[in-house]
């Protein structure tokens, strides 16, 4: 795994997990944690293909880094996802205690930023938001555009 310390590349990473769930037909959200600049997990949405309302990419993530550190705490590691957070998957990143999170697009439907923001997480998780925010947005964009077609 490639150790670049760069909040752009490891976004794009997160897109490109984003573009499996779009060409897969799931909403396209994509994340990756990094510890110690590396990736220790990718995820997609897969809400579709498990049958499962809690398989977003975000929970899915957080399982693996888990399951990859031998610990269900991740103060040392940062999330980075496509779009904002739900409030269940805030809930499992505070749970989790993670150390940053990281997001491109905003979510003014689900996001947890409406529901609570920041007062939802871990008092010590950081926060940045905007990171590739255009791209994120247009793969959204035209999932749900081809969806209504």
């Amino acid at each position: 795994m490639l150790s670049v310390q760069s909040d752009t590349y490891f976004m794009q990473q997160a897109l490109a997990e984003a573009q499996r769930a779009y060409e897969s037909g799931e909403v396209p959200v994509g994340a990756v944690i990094v510890s110690e600049g590396r990736i220790i997990a990718r995820a997609h949405n897969q809400t579709e293909q498990l049958t499962d309302v809690t398989a977003h990419a975000e929970i899915l993530a957080l399982t693996a880094a888990s399951n990859h550190l031998g610990s269900k705490y991740l103060a040392t590691c940062t999330l980075y996802v496509t779009l904002e957070p739900c409030v269940m998957c805030a809930g499992a990143l505070a749970w989790a205690q993670l150390g940053r999170l990281v997001y491109g697009a905003s979510d003014d439907k689900r996001g947890f930023m409406r529901y609570g923001g920041k007062n939802l997480l871990h008092p010590k998780t950081r926060v940045e938001m905007g990171v590739l925010e255009e791209e994120a947005m247009r793969l959204l964009k035209a999932f749900f555009r081809a969806k209504r077609s």
